[in-house]
């Protein structure tokens, strides 16, 4: 069945909430935010009616919930998180009990070792509890989390794998040590975890990972391939592809936005000026792109072919905007976020004013997300997301 993406709540709140003191956002903050309680009010209506815990994912072409599974589904700590960020943004004691109630659904995830994610997993689950909820005792998952994805890290190679080599698409194409754009996102893990336990090992393999990434996954123009694979014994490139873009030397929308909220937030870790240099090089990309749309809504590859009849990818507008809020504090460069502003009030983008009830989707937050699309790694074509 197809497969909606859903991106963790903070990043688009957080992208709300940073709008604070422009005339004429303070309402569009508290009503989005207001609307985001009332749609997630709905979720948990509908999960209490069953008799164990389940994580939303995304609505199916039917408008149908969706539910992740745990052990390997990217997506399980967002929908935790997102009841986080609305504990954090309303205060009311509601949303930090089921906040909590999910997230420690998800305690034997800080064990995981099969896969790359577990800094989205438990980032957006357990640390925005310790965060956002002041849940101390919640620390030592954090560290343990982080320990389990330094067993992912490959030393002779600098890098930390992506997807394990020995199945699935992985094993068809080849590939020794993959190592997709999106992995910059679980860095935050293990700067958080030396953060917590003093320990400087997990800072130093995210520095070791983010300067790998750096030198090897981006084009001249600022662009980022999706995939490099590596040989693990002596971090030679084998090659640069794809996984989820048009093709292996395309611009993959969600790509570019992992990789300027990546060394966005890498930056506000290790203060690297080669971090922000980078950042700012992928806005250049991504907005003097002729075939960005004027209303900042990318579609789903910026050099996919049908252009412009493909479909668009909120998720990535979305997450773009959250690094662009970000990055205006490291810079004095008023245009990041008046883009960000712009996005964010794109028609559309959320539901909010007139668009708040769509048939089949009454339980979203978000239009137009895109997770994948035809490639050389995916055959299913999606349509209209909403989750967030």
């Amino acid at each position: 069945s197809s497969i909606l993406v859903r991106t963790c709540i903070g990043l688009f709140l957080f992208s709300m909430f940073a709008c604070v003191g422009v005339k004429g956002q303070k309402d569009f903050i508290s009503t989005n935010i207001e609307h985001a309680a009332i749609q997630y009010s709905l979720q948990m209506d509908a999960l209490e009616k069953n008799d164990k815990i389940l994580i939303p994912r995304t609505v199916n072409a039917k408008g149908d919930m969706v539910y992740a599974r745990r052990g390997w589904d990217w997506t399980l700590g967002f929908f935790p998180g997102s009841l986080w960020y609305l504990y954090n943004l309303t205060g009311n004691e509601y949303w930090k009990q089921k906040a909590e109630k999910c997230t420690e659904y998800l305690y034997k995830e800080q064990y995981n070792t099969s896969h790359h994610d577990i800094g989205f997993i438990i980032g957006c689950s357990f640390l925005n509890g310790l965060r956002l909820g002041g849940k101390e005792e919640y620390t030592s998952v954090v560290v343990q989390a982080a320990k389990s994805l330094s067993t992912r890290f490959r030393p002779n190679a600098d890098i930390i794998q992506s997807w394990n080599a020995d199945k699935g698409r992985p094993l068809k194409m080849g590939w020794k040590c993959p190592v997709i754009i999106d992995n910059l996102m679980n860095l935050e893990l293990l700067f958080e975890a030396t953060r917590l336990s003093g320990d400087s090992t997990y800072y130093n393999i995210a520095v070791s990972h983010a300067d790998k990434t750096l030198k090897n996954h981006f084009r001249e123009d600022g662009s980022s391939y999706h995939v490099v694979d590596y040989n693990p014994e002596t971090g030679e490139v084998l090659k640069r592809c794809t996984a989820q873009g048009y093709s292996d030397d395309s611009a993959w929308a969600r790509g570019q936005a992992w990789a300027i909220y990546g060394y966005t937030m890498c930056y506000r870790y290790t203060h690297r000026p080669a971090y922000l240099n980078q950042a700012k090089k992928i806005y250049e990309f991504i907005f003097t792109n002729s075939n960005l749309p004027e209303d900042l809504i990318p579609y789903w590859d910026f050099d996919a072919l049908n252009i412009p009849k493909e479909l668009r990818d909120v998720s990535a507008a979305a997450i773009t905007a959250s690094a662009l809020y970000e990055l205006s504090v490291f810079s004095n460069n008023k245009e990041y976020k008046e883009t960000a502003d712009k996005i964010m009030k794109t028609p559309g983008i959320l539901l909010s004013g007139s668009n708040r009830i769509i048939e089949n989707y009454t339980l979203i937050f978000l239009q137009h997300a895109s997770a994948r699309e035809p490639g050389p790694m995916w055959q299913a074509t999606l349509k209209d997301s909403g989750s967030i």
